[in-house]
């Protein structure tokens, strides 16, 4: 465990935390009413750790001790972000009665087919990773449970905090099968689950009740916010296993043929998608000390014109969304630093794409242009980005999603 521990601060003042659970671990970010970081906390989840919601509930308590008292004791807000799509039930006390379904867990297959079969094409429950397809699995196979709720990751963990549950967000519920244009439950979902089990839904920083907590979001949404990105045509990059673009709209849009879907943020839109290309392809070829030693003999403006459309295995999900999409990685030249070179252009190329993409179906082009992740580490990557994109590239306010999710606990 690691926490960061600022200067002291006034005890009449007024906090807002915010808390990320992540797929490693827990983070914990306070500010104060001007934004500034006041103090925070950190704890990693042990090595293989099976993921339930007594060590995310663990590590939340923790985070918690290792913030200052005269923080914890003049906190005005809490919202908590959590991992998309991460689902379980709960019985009335909160209490889980069956396993919690990971992001990435994939075993609804079936049930993702009767879904596709009965929900609109916009919908964002669409695939066996969405959490309604997970929610009817798990409603399968816990079938003689005290079930009262579904709850994300988020929802569990901020309904501990407020001693309440059931209620959720509109952006974890996008994945559910919430229609976040006309903010309801759409009737179609009648037919596949107990309208019992759905949760309140939010506006993501809305506050819960009366309580101090606050409505929470997605990690990847939490992220967004903590660059700065806040007016229309902002847009972030994630460079890190994949390569994740959003940009701030005035409209939703929903492409899922071009694995384009839309969360809502206030009274504008985030649109965006996610590439399978990215570091996991990196790693793939090289090692991290590789990379490091490489990095530095880019030459950016000395281009290979090597036309490689880098990804692990076929299979491509925005700005193609083509489950058959071929690599294309040759010829490889024998320079290292000239393949290093070769696959970088490849990624600026797709996400370049992935912009056109977004401006052909109503987004802005980027106006602005913040990256996080490791990528925004490898200056040639930048450059050769910067190049290839125009638009102009600004530092990150933050980035940790827990200092986004402060924001929201802030009411910004």
């Amino acid at each position: 465990m690691r926490s960061l521990k600022l200067p002291a601060v006034p005890p009449n003042s007024c906090f807002y935390a915010g808390l990320d659970l992540g797929t490693s671990g827990c983070r914990l970010i306070a500010i104060d009413g001007n934004q500034a970081v006041r103090a925070g906390a950190r704890v990693v989840y042990p090595a293989d750790a099976e993921q339930f919601p007594a060590l995310w509930w663990d590590a939340v308590q923790q985070v918690m001790a290792e913030t200052p008292e005269t923080i914890r004791a003049n906190l005005q807000g809490i919202a908590v972000d959590g991992t998309s799509g991460t689902i379980l039930l709960a019985d009335a006390d909160g209490n889980p009665t069956t396993a919690a379904l990971l992001y990435n867990d994939a075993r609804a297959l079936e049930q993702s087919r009767r879904i596709a079969t009965i929900a609109p094409r916009e919908s964002g429950a669409h695939g066996a990773t969405s959490s309604l397809a997970k929610l009817l699995w798990l409603l399968e196979h816990y079938p003689d449970q005290p079930h009262a709720y579904a709850l994300h990751q988020a929802d569990w963990v901020a309904g501990k905090l407020a001693g309440q549950f059931g209620f959720s967000d509109e952006n974890n519920c996008l994945k559910l099968g919430y229609d976040p244009v006309k903010r309801e439950w759409p009737a179609w979902m009648k037919n596949l689950v107990p309208a019992h089990l759905l949760p309140m839904v939010y506006a993501p920083g809305q506050r819960v009740g009366e309580s101090i907590i606050h409505a929470g979001t997605t990690d990847s949404i939490a992220a967004f916010i903590a660059t700065g990105a806040s007016e229309l045509g902002d847009a972030v990059t994630s460079l890190g296993s994949t390569i994740a673009l959003k940009i701030i709209s005035d409209k939703p849009i929903f492409a899922p043929e071009f694995g384009i879907y839309s969360h809502r943020l206030g009274n504008k839109w985030l649109a965006g998608g996610a590439s399978n290309s990215g570091g996991a392809v990196l790693l793939q070829h090289f090692s991290r000390d590789d990379l490091q030693r490489l990095t530095p003999q880019l030459q950016p403006d000395k281009p290979t014109g090597l036309d490689y459309y880098p990804l692990s295995k076929p299979g491509e999900r925005f700005p193609h969304a083509d489950p058959q999409w071929l690599p294309r990685l040759s010829p490889r030249p024998a320079d290292d630093v000239q393949f290093l070179q070769a696959l970088l252009e490849g990624m600026s190329r797709i996400e370049h794409a992935g912009w056109q993409r977004l401006h052909e179906l109503g987004a802005p082009y980027p106006r602005t242009l913040r990256t996080v992740g490791g990528g925004s580490r490898n200056p040639a990557w930048m450059q050769m980005r910067e190049t290839l994109i125009g638009a102009p590239f600004l530092p990150s306010t933050h980035d940790e999603a827990a200092f986004g999710a402060a924001l929201l606990a802030r009411g910004a």
